[in-house]
């Protein structure tokens, strides 16, 4: 695999993981595209553990904030880092207990198709367009329920839809339910941590016992696909923190429409 292949997955990742543009479309579309040979998981598992170390060194007052929090609520004192860590942890559940069922039973490989990401891509960017559109700006992660927690968690679900984007229905969902822009990113955000760390260590431990002697060999491969994934990633974060309240999600929503009809254009 050519280095310049490599520093285009990561781009790629590190770009689009936390836009509401669906990385994982764009990683499994990349030999598509390119007619390289498919980068493989071990690539993909680095690729997201940069991005996940993207977005702790981004929000690391954030984690250091709930990382007190833990242990104030294990005094039973509630902290504003103590209270985002039971948000989060609300949103938890579905993901956590609808895709380990999918994925043991080997269903969610069955949608990594050019297809569904295309269908997918189109299909969601209108809803991502209403809710920015006609949602209310009232909440913050300070004022937020725990039931608009739990109904993003619900949202998230659709991310196992290659081409829906985790960070796009997450985001969706927010927006729709009141949170601010700049709010409904960061909780997105937030949430991605649980989900990039569980499952990109249940995908390491996977491949370490299906092909442990492959993915030893392309090991440097991955570290560097991981290195910059990481600094793009933290990039496309703070440009997006940044623009997010004075652009909204109309652009995005734009994209997905124009890469959703190019795909198929493509593919079909």
């Amino acid at each position: 695999m050519s280095l310049i292949y490599l520093i285009l997955l990561a781009l790629v990742q590190g770009i689009t993981e936390f836009l509401p543009i669906s990385s994982s479309a764009h990683l499994i579309l990349a030999p598509e595209v390119t007619g390289q040979a498919d980068q493989g998981p071990l690539i993909d598992v680095m690729a997201h553990a940069g991005s996940l170390l993207a977005v702790l060194i981004y929000f690391r007052r954030d984690i250091g904030a709930v990382a007190i929090g833990k242990l104030a609520l294990l005094q039973g004192r509630m902290t504003p880092g103590g209270r985002i860590a039971l948000l989060v942890g609300a949103s938890m559940p579905p993901i956590f207990i609808v895709a380990g069922g999918l994925v043991a039973f080997d269903l969610v490989d069955t949608l990594r198709s050019p297809l569904v990401i295309a269908i997918a891509t189109l299909v969601f960017a209108l809803p991502l367009w209403l809710a920015d559109r006609y949602g209310r700006q009232v909440d913050t992660l300070e004022t937020m329920s725990f039931r608009q927690a739990a109904l993003i968690g619900l949202a998230q679900l659709f991310a196992l839809i290659p081409g829906a984007s985790r960070s796009g229905v997450t985001m969706t969902a927010a927006r729709g339910l009141g949170l601010t822009r700049q709010e409904s990113a960061r909780f997105s955000m937030l949430m991605a941590i649980p989900v990039i760390a569980a499952f990109g260590l249940i995908s390491l431990i996977e491949l370490a016992r299906t092909d442990g002697a492959a993915a030893g060999a392309n090991l440097a491969n991955g570290l560097i696909v991981a290195g910059l994934s990481t600094i793009t990633a933290w990039a496309a974060i703070a440009v997006l923190m940044k623009l997010v309240d004075r652009i909204g999600f109309l652009p995005f929503a734009l994209y997905r429409v124009a890469l959703g009809l190019a795909l198929l254009a493509f593919f079909i």
